[in-house]
C-alpha cells in the first residue's frame, strides 16, 4: 500500500473508524471514475477539494453530485476570497496529490466543511490518501472523524 493511504489508515484507526482502505483497479482521479469502479451513485463519493481561502488552506468535502459554490463558502467561513488551490498548494497542504485527497491525514490540521448532501447515503466513500485508494464511511462518521463543519456548499452538477 502507498505510504499516503497507510498514514490515512492509521489516522483512520485513532480516530475509531469503521472503513478501512482498499485500493482500486484503476485510478480514481474523479468522483464519476470512482462511482464507476465502486457501483455506487456520485453522490455518494465524498471529493475531497482543497481550497485557497485567503491564503490559508481549506477542505470542503462535498458530493460528487455537486460543485462547490465559492462565494457561498467563503461567506460561510469569512474569508475574502476562496479559489480553487494549485496542485503545489494542495500537495504541501495535505501531503497527497489532487485525485488522492483524504479527508485526513495530513501533516497539520485543515479547517474543513462536509456537505450536507453527503448524508442522503448511507456509504460514503472518501479518497485514501492515493488516487487508487478509497475507504468507506458514513456522513456522521466523516464528520466525526474530521472535526469538520456540517454546511450546504454546492449546487446541483
Amino acid at each position: 500500500m502507498h505510504a499516503n493511504a497507510e498514514r490515512v489508515a492509521k489516522a483512520l484507526r485513532e480516530r475509531g473508524a469503521t472503513g478501512e482502505i482498499i485500493e482500486l483497479p484503476e485510478p480514481a482521479p474523479t468522483a464519476q471514475a470512482a462511482a464507476d469502479q465502486l457501483g455506487c451513485e456520485v453522490g455518494a463519493i465524498a471529493n475531497s477539494l482543497v481550497f485557497d481561502a485567503d491564503g490559508a488552506p481549506l477542505l470542503v468535502l462535498t458530493s460528487g453530485a455537486h460543485r462547490v459554490d465559492t462565494g457561498r463558502v467563503a461567506a460561510l467561513v469569512g474569508a475574502r476570497k476562496v479559489r480553487r488551490a494549485t496542485p503545489d498548494f494542495v500537495r504541501q497542504a495535505t501531503g497527497q496529490p489532487i485525485g488522492g485527497v483524504a479527508p485526513l491525514g495530513h501533516p497539520a490540521p485543515i479547517r474543513t466543511l462536509v456537505d450536507v448532501w453527503l448524508d442522503r447515503h448511507e456509504v460514503v466513500w472518501a479518497a485514501g490518501g492515493h488516487p487508487h485508494t478509497v475507504f468507506p464511511t458514513s456522513y456522521g462518521e466523516l464528520v466525526r472523524i474530521t472535526g469538520g463543519d456540517p454546511a450546504d456548499v454546492g449546487v446541483d452538477e
